[in-house]
């Protein structure tokens, strides 16, 4: 069982080359994964989401890399055609203008020339499969983390899970033991009520019929089965599936539905205590598996 938060940086140097790789995430229904790269990166980006996404099923993903070379390959350019066109375009505009509109004087600065588009282009000269191989063993390293932050932090959940759902198996086991006292609990409560009414004169069919009638109404048999069957498949997805988060939710849908039925249909105060005791700590449960993968 793994949560769904966690955090990894690592760092490292290649030859010339500084490189750091971040993963953090948060709680989110499915898998949202945010890829922060340089743009010379742009090619290796797929391949990154798939390593990601064959680790991680759940989650708010944000994973970034930064690359800094301590020795620039980097290559600035410059189009002489198109920064004359431009100053003689600018120069134009200055002479229909006035000279005094421009400071210093009536000078061009060069800095209007030199930011238009075209005029200075930037190139850099790299291989990003060359760079994957410098970046691969950092971001490995900082996955393998980041995937053990993650598994901690599950193993926790899972302790406090584990032990809520102890408290839930026992509330079951209550109410499976009430049940069969419900027919004589029925049957004092009738019986006291005709006695008050009737006194001696008290027919036993009748309170038969009356106690047959409650037992229709209120009995939980059913609900205890479907219960008990629930609280099985959640220990079996805590203990067996290492991503239990979605079927957990579910099953806790379904829980809380038995555990609303038998509240509903109680008539005793015994069983509404172990009813909000189950409640509670299903309500536990269900803020938890929230943080589970």
């Amino acid at each position: 069982m793994n949560s769904m938060t966690g955090y990894a940086y690592k760092e490292s140097l290649s030859g010339t080359t500084q490189i750091s790789v971040e993963i953090k995430s948060v709680n989110n229904r499915f898998l949202d994964l945010s890829v922060n790269i340089p743009s010379f990166l742009n090619p290796i980006e797929q391949n990154i989401r798939r390593l990601v996404s064959e680790k991680i099923s759940r989650g708010k993903v944000d994973l970034s890399i930064r690359i800094r070379e301590r020795e620039s390959n980097s290559k600035v350019t410059a189009d002489l055609g198109a920064a004359k066109a431009y100053f003689e375009a600018i120069k134009s505009v200055a002479d229909s203008l006035g000279a005094e509109n421009f400071s210093g004087g009536g000078a061009i600065p060069l800095s209007l020339v030199t930011n238009q588009e075209g005029v200075l282009s930037f190139s850099r000269d790299v291989d990003a499969e060359e760079y994957w191989k410098k970046i691969q063993p950092v971001f490995d390293e900082a996955m393998e983390a980041f995937l053990s932050d993650r598994a901690r932090e599950g193993q926790n959940l899972k302790v406090d899970l584990l032990k809520k759902l102890d408290a839930l198996d026992q509330c079951a086991a209550f109410f499976a033991d009430w049940q069969p006292q419900m027919e004589s609990k029925f049957r004092e409560q009738i019986l006291s009520r005709f006695e008050e009414l009737l006194g001696d004169k008290v027919d036993e069919n009748r309170v038969m019929v009356e106690v047959a009638a409650m037992m229709v109404k209120y009995t939980i048999n059913e609900e205890i089965v479907r219960l008990q069957s629930h609280l099985k498949a959640l220990r079996k997805e805590m203990e067996e599936n290492p991503a239990p988060g979605k079927r957990l939710d579910f099953i806790c849908q379904e829980t809380n539905r038995e555990i609303n039925t038998i509240g509903s249909k109680n008539q005793f105060v015994e069983v509404g205590q172990k009813v909000i005791d189950a409640k509670d700590a299903l309500e536990n449960i269900r803020e938890q598996s929230k943080n589970v993968e």
